[in-house]
């Protein structure tokens, strides 16, 4: 018989040595739990060139220190070669394949709401607990339900898209219902070391990194042209369409516009990299898009929903068609730099329903 949340007694919290997992802890603690503050490393920095980018040492001190100010145990889970395998197998294979992956909803998908899970339960944990701001509650219908965190800025149910509902009985979200300024407010109340700590950057486990020069140690550069999708004019060289995205400014190195260029599409096959002129160039907006893989952590109830196509993008009226574990989105709008291998996070208001994987922008 599955323990209910109501009588559940030990709690294994992923700690990062940011303020907002600290400050989750603290409130578990003050709630009564048995806590368990667990450092997840699951990146060293060894390999690929950016060894300095990467503080794991500084971060466990941190959330040692935390925990000894909570008064509770520590622990430390070596997740290295299966985060390699599963994130950072799937980054690089995804830029090679001339696509843009979404490290931080895979990582959520297979090491903190996956690994991380199924360990903490095996060493006697009731649930888990982590610092998103999301919010997790139980309906009328019995099932558990994702909603967004009270803190728009800060909302990261999209990069929770990808966990099931069973994950999600697991689990809990402390601050979800919180703003930043009072998570703050809360470390200095316990005088925890990160109380004015600043976020962290950059890929999940990793960090704030040059991702052009991490993608160039595995990947090789290949020259080629780039054209205006309007005019058909060459106006630049690139040297990997692989190393561009969809609505990227930056790096393209084309001197001499009265507008910046945009990065629109990418031909890998004849190694060609499109773009447009203008922040606003039509050739950016695609109306519709079809998804994969896509997981429900509830069904939505009606063909019209809420989607986002990126972090922090306020959801999009739209339409979808779903078939098996694809679907077709249709925006009443046309939206802005869809880009084939990020994630689509479909919302019912200020429910995450679930989400799939862009693989196209063709239309």
């Amino acid at each position: 018989m599955k323990k209910s949340r109501k009588y559940a007694k030990t709690i294994f919290i992923a700690m990062s040595g940011g303020v907002d997992s600290s400050v989750s802890a603290a409130l578990l603690k003050e709630q009564g739990y048995n806590l368990v503050g667990v450092y997840m490393k699951n990146w060293s920095g060894d390999n690929y060139g950016i060894q300095d980018e990467c503080p794991w040492e500084e971060e466990q001190k941190i959330v040692e220190s935390v925990c000894q100010i909570l008064n509770i145990p520590f622990r430390s889970f070596n997740f290295e070669k299966e985060y390699r395998q599963k994130v950072v197998e799937y980054f690089f294979r995804e830029y090679e394949a001339g696509r843009t992956p979404n490290p931080d909803v895979m990582c959520n998908k297979e090491i903190k709401f996956g690994l991380f899970l199924e360990k903490s339960q095996k060493e006697g944990a009731d649930l888990i607990a982590t610092g998103h701001y999301a919010r997790v509650k139980k309906g009328n219908d019995k099932r558990f339900h994702l909603y967004k965190g009270v803190d728009k800025n800060k909302d990261q149910s999209y990069f929770l898209h990808k966990i099931t509902e069973e994950q999600l009985s697991k689990t809990l979200f402390p601050i979800g219902h919180l703003e930043k300024p009072e998570v703050r407010k809360i470390a200095e109340k316990y005088k925890l070391p990160n109380a004015k700590r600043k976020d962290s950057q950059g890929i999940c486990f990793i960090g704030n990194i040059d991702v052009k020069k991490f993608l160039r140690s595995r990947l090789k550069e290949k020259s080629g042209k780039i054209l205006d999708i309007n005019t058909g004019d060459v106006v630049g060289d690139h040297d990997g369409v692989i190393f561009y995205t969809v609505g990227q400014r930056e790096g393209l190195k084309i001197g001499g516009v009265e507008e910046p260029y945009f990065v629109v599409n990418k031909d890998l096959k004849r190694n060609i990299l499109f773009v447009a002129m203008g922040r606003n160039n039509p050739a950016l907006f695609k109306k519709e898009m079809p998804i994969c893989d896509i997981n429900w952590i509830n069904m939505p109830s009606s063909r019209k929903v809420d989607v986002s196509v990126r972090y922090r993008q306020t959801p999009q009226k739209a339409v979808i068609d779903i078939s098996g574990s694809n679907a077709r989105i249709t925006f009443y709008k046309p939206q802005r730099a869809i880009t084939e291998g990020q994630s689509a996070a479909i919302y019912n208001k200020e429910e995450c329903l679930g989400g799939g994987v862009i693989y196209s922008n063709s239309k």
